[in-house]
């Protein structure tokens, strides 16, 4: 089974009017599915997320990194 981004963020797939009114949350919301898909999740073929398949990461990052990440672009805007 391949999932699609419309399967992880739902302002990408509603066809509602309970959409992202706001392109910054959609490009907001496709950079935190970016991130977790590269980093926090585990590619089955591989058995490793893509980062670490491919040298940038050595770990497995947790909810908790990105978490981290956010805070700390918030704190130097």
């Amino acid at each position: 089974m391949h999932a699609q981004p419309q399967d992880y963020v739902g302002a990408y797939a509603r066809l509602t009017a309970a959409h992202s009114k706001k392109l910054q949350n959609l490009v907001h919301s496709m950079a935190l599915y970016a991130t977790w898909y590269n980093f926090a999740r585990v590619n089955s073929a591989v058995r490793m997320s893509p980062a670490m398949a491919c040298g940038l990461e050595q770990r497995l990052w947790d909810v908790s990194d990105i978490v981290k990440l956010i805070e700390a672009s918030e704190a130097a805007d």
